[in-house]
């Protein structure tokens, strides 16, 4: 069997810079992909989704099964309708060049 040559990406979203502290499958996602499309790639591989377990590798999930919810893009929920922008109006200051 033969499989035709594509190019891609290895990104997992909580790479993706955003002001909750990790990056989640908003805006930044969105635009990325459209980058991804515009750069003629066809592909994108991501981590395992599942919820991390204590030392927060995306490979220890707890759940083969179930989605991360930290992945849920809080400005996407509040644009839809389900979340108040009071929600997340005491957002602290996260350092914008490292993660721990």
């Amino acid at each position: 069997m033969r499989f035709p040559r594509a190019a891609g990406v290895l990104l997992h979203p909580t790479s993706f810079p955003g002001r909750y502290g990790i990056g989640d499958l908003g805006h930044e996602a969105y635009h990325f992909v459209d980058f991804l499309a515009a750069s003629k790639q066809s592909l994108w591989q991501i981590l395992p989704l599942g919820p991390t377990g204590y030392a927060d590798s995306p490979y220890q999930c707890f759940s083969a099964f179930a989605g991360n919810a930290l992945l849920i893009s809080p400005d996407k929920l509040i644009e839809a309708g389900y979340l108040p922008e009071t929600a997340v109006s005491h957002i602290p200051s996260f350092p914008t060049h490292t993660v721990d």
